[in-house]
This record gives structure tokens, C-alpha cells and sequence, in this order.
């Protein structure tokens, strides 16, 4: 690597910190927001056409879209963590190795993953609390979704190497892309093709597969490191390592799980002995869930586009600037908490009726 190269995001070690998470963080949050958007999007026009029971489906589904973005957040914000310590420590060698490493990664993990939803659809959804009623939308819309969960993975988790790679914009870029066409279709899909929760996740497979295509255009050339032979060779002390730094990221959504999956079968257990019964409740656990997800791009964003700043100075040993980032990060945080808590207790009408009326959401 020449030093024009080692020297492209040098910058991170010497402007002011404020004005670099703003840099980082506003594409990372705007990213973020877009994909949290995907399955909002989904939802609202399920919920204005096929109602409750259509939610309730893709409510279901939601669990599984999130334990493949767990596992490519493992690998993707691991390998790009990694690269953000080789680049400030000058390890020219690891930065590519990481990134190609990570690429290997998200790959191997798009296939088991689809393979998986494939082979065993109907133990997922009873895992995950469908209903007998929800159960035919369920089916419908997870088999189409299971087509685009290699795009998915591959963009969602290489999408943090990009912006360690010092292009923050383009990888809010490689995103939006998906969700616009998403936001296109899904309409066209649902209300002129008469296509349902089908119709819905083809829109999204769709979208997830541009944003996987610009995803990949982005490492024919990227800034600080070239891949060589040896970059997408198996490392597997390096894999570790990717595995590591990118745990806390995994654990994070991994927890999103295991809380959709334990409240949609206490309601499945609970919901036929009262007036709503099972379906209606499953339908607002999801709608509240993923306008929780809108606060936690918000949060997540701020601090995965800190990330990149912490990373290279950690690596060049300037602690002092990974202290002002993480102060930074967590005042932006509470103000970010503060708002949306004003939002939920005093516009909560509001933002429910986006997805439907009461016929059709609650």
C-alpha cells in the first residue's frame, strides 16, 4: 500500500471529532434508517390493503430477517472494525485480508442461511409464534423473502466495511437505492398487481438486490487497501479475531430476537382467551417493534458511524480522541432518547394509523 493510500482517512486522526461523527454517523444513520424503512414499508402496505392478518405474517417473518442481519453484522462489522485498527496502525498487510476475509464471511453465511429457511420454513415460523389464521400470508411471504436473504446479508454486512473504508456517503448511498425501488414497487406490487404479502417481498427482494450490486461495484476500487490474491484466502485466526470485534453488534440484534420470539408465542398462548384473540395483538407487537427499530437506527447509527473514528485511533494509540468519541456518541444518544420518548407519549395516533385503520390494525 503507497502512503497516498495509508493516508485516506488520516483525517480521523486530526479533525475535530464533532465534525467526524457528524461526517460518519449521518450517512450510517440515514443507512440505517432505510433499512429499518424495508420492512416498514412492507407493513404499512399490507396493512392498508390485506389488513391485520398480513401484518401479523410479516410480523412473524421479521425475526428471521433479523437473525440473518445478526450474523452479517458479525462478520461485516467485525472485518470492518479490524480494518479500521490495521488502518491506524499501518498493518497494510491485514487490511485486505479483513475485508476479504469478511466477504467470505457474509457469502458463506447468505447461503446456509437461505438453505436453512428453505429447508425447515415451517419449524421457523412455529418458532417464531404464527398462528393458524396468519399462517398462509406467513408461508407466502417468507418464501419469496428467502430469495433475497444472500442479498441481504452481503450488502447489510459489507456495507460497514465501505464506510471504515472512509466513504460513508456511498454506503448510505448503496442502501437508499434499495429502499427507493422498494418504496416503488411495493405499492405498484400490492395495489395495481393485486400481488399481497407476495407482491410486498418481491418488491423487497428486489431492492435488497441493487443495493447488493452497488454494495459490490464499491470494492472494485476501494481507498485505503487493494485486494491481492492472498485476500480472500482463509484466515482463520483472522476470522477470530473479525469474530470478536464483531460480537457485541451480533448480540445486539440477536436480543431483538429472542424478545419477538418469546412475545409472539406468549401471544399465540394468550391471545385466544381474550376479546382480540391471538392475530390482532400479534399485528401491534409488530408495528411497535419496528417503529422502535426507526429510534435504534438512531442510536445504532451514531455509534456504528463513530466506529471507523474509534477504530483508527485506537489502532495509532491515540486514546484520548477514542475517549471524546465515545463521550461524543453517548450525548448524542440521550438527546436522540429524549426526543423520541416526547414522540411516543404525545403522537402515538399518529404514527399507529400509518398502518392501517382500526379494521385493519387493531
Amino acid at each position: 500500500m503507497t502512503e497516498t493510500k495509508r493516508d485516506a482517512n488520516a483525517s480521523l486522526a486530526s479533525e475535530p471529532i464533532g465534525r467526524l461523527l457528524l461526517k460518519f454517523s449521518v450517512p450510517c444513520v440515514l443507512s440505517m434508517l432505510v433499512s429499518a424503512l424495508y420492512n416498514i414499508v412492507d407493513q404499512i402496505f399490507i396493512g392498508q390493503s390485506v389488513g391485520y392478518l398480513g401484518n401479523a405474517a410479516t410480523n412473524v417473518v421479521y425475526p428471521f430477517t433479523v437473525a440473518s442481519l445478526a450474523l452479517a453484522l458479525l462478520a461485516g462489522d467485525g472485518s470492518a472494525a479490524k480494518l479500521s485498527l490495521s488502518l491506524g496502525s499501518g498493518d497494510q498487510e491485514t487490511s485486505h485480508k479483513c475485508i476479504g476475509n469478511g466477504i467470505l464471511a457474509t457469502v458463506f453465511i447468505g447461503i446456509v442461511m437461505t438453505a436453512a429457511g428453505f429447508l425447515f420454513s415451517d419449524q421457523i415460523l412455529r418458532l417464531f409464534g404464527v398462528t393458524e389464521a396468519s399462517y398462509p400470508y406467513a408461508r407466502e411471504y417468507m418464501e419469496v423473502i428467502l430469495i433475497g436473504i444472500p442479498f441481504y446479508i452481503f450488502a447489510s454486512g459489507m456495507n460497514a466495511a465501505i464506510r471504515a473504508d472512509g466513504s460513508p456517503a456511498y454506503s448510505m448511498f448503496s442502501t437508499v437505492i434499495g429502499a427507493v425501488l422498494n418504496l416503488i414497487l411495493d405499492p405498484v406490487a400490492i395495489f395495481v398487481f393485486h400481488m399481497g404479502v407476495r407482491g410486498a417481498a418481491i418488491a423487497t427482494v428486489i431492492g435488497q438486490a441493487a443495493s447488493c450490486f452497488v454494495t459490490i461495484l464499491y470494492f472494485r476500487k476501494p481507498k485505503s487497501f487493494r485486494f491481492s490474491k492472498t485476500s480472500f484466502l482463509p484466515d482463520w485466526r483472522l476470522l477470530g479475531q473479525i469474530g470478536q470485534l464483531g460480537i457485541s453488534s451480533f448480540i445486539t440484534q440477536i436480543a431483538i430476537v429472542i424478545v419477538m420470539s418469546v412475545s409472539n408465542n406468549m401471544i399465540g398462548l394468550a391471545g385466544p382467551k381474550s376479546i382480540y384473540g391471538a392475530d390482532i395483538p400479534l399485528s401491534v407487537v409488530g408495528i411497535v417493534m419496528k417503529v422502535f427499530g426507526i429510534v435504534i437506527a438512531f442510536s445504532v447509527g451514531i455509534a456504528v458511524g463513530g466506529q471507523p473514528v474509534a477504530g483508527y485511533n485506537y489502532g495509532a494509540g491515540n486514546f484520548k480522541r477514542v475517549f471524546d468519541t465515545y463521550r461524543h456518541i453517548i450525548a448524542a444518544n440521550a438527546v436522540v432518547g429524549i426526543i423520541a420518548t416526547l414522540l411516543f407519549e404525545f403522537c402515538p395516533q399518529a404514527i399507529v394509523s400509518l398502518f392501517g385503520d382500526r379494521k385493519s390494525v387493531v
